[in-house]
């Protein structure tokens, strides 16, 4: 009987993380500008993960000192707001936030406004409009 409770637990852990993306191991990476003028918007947010290690913020901070303006100028960035509620297993009482950063940069006119979510992870990429350091 208490072969079978055992049995029964490693299964149900391994079945409920088997569809899981977590973020890999090492630091965060992008490799390429997106070509999707939605990306890092509230309706495509981008995906950064880290919440399960308590690594969110931190994951967000590490991807946007990736970012580059567009000839390569430094940028700034500063979180302006949690918004915009969603479904997320992850979340707490499985629901997340968005965290909204005003990120700018020298000879920009308007600071661009980048939905980023903690909770979920999917590659990375920089917006339009950003190169990677």
């Amino acid at each position: 009987m208490r072969y079978t409770l055992t049995l029964l637990l490693v299964l149900i852990i391994l079945a409920s993380c088997g569809t899981a993306k977590v973020l890999p191991s090492g630091p965060i990476k992008i490799t390429k500008v997106t070509k999707d003028a939605t990306y890092g918007s509230e309706k495509n947010p981008i995906l950064v993960g880290g919440v399960v290690d308590s690594k969110g913020p931190q994951n967000e901070g590490a991807y946007l000192d990736l970012l580059a303006g567009p000839n390569g100028e430094e940028i700034s960035y500063k979180r302006v707001k949690s918004c915009c509620s969603f479904k997320s297993d992850r979340g707490f009482m499985g629901k997340g936030l968005l965290d909204v950063y005003e990120v700018k940069y020298e000879g920009l006119r308007k600071p661009v406004l980048l939905y980023i979510n903690m909770y979920d992870y999917q590659t990375l990429y920089a917006p339009i409009g950003f190169t990677i350091r």
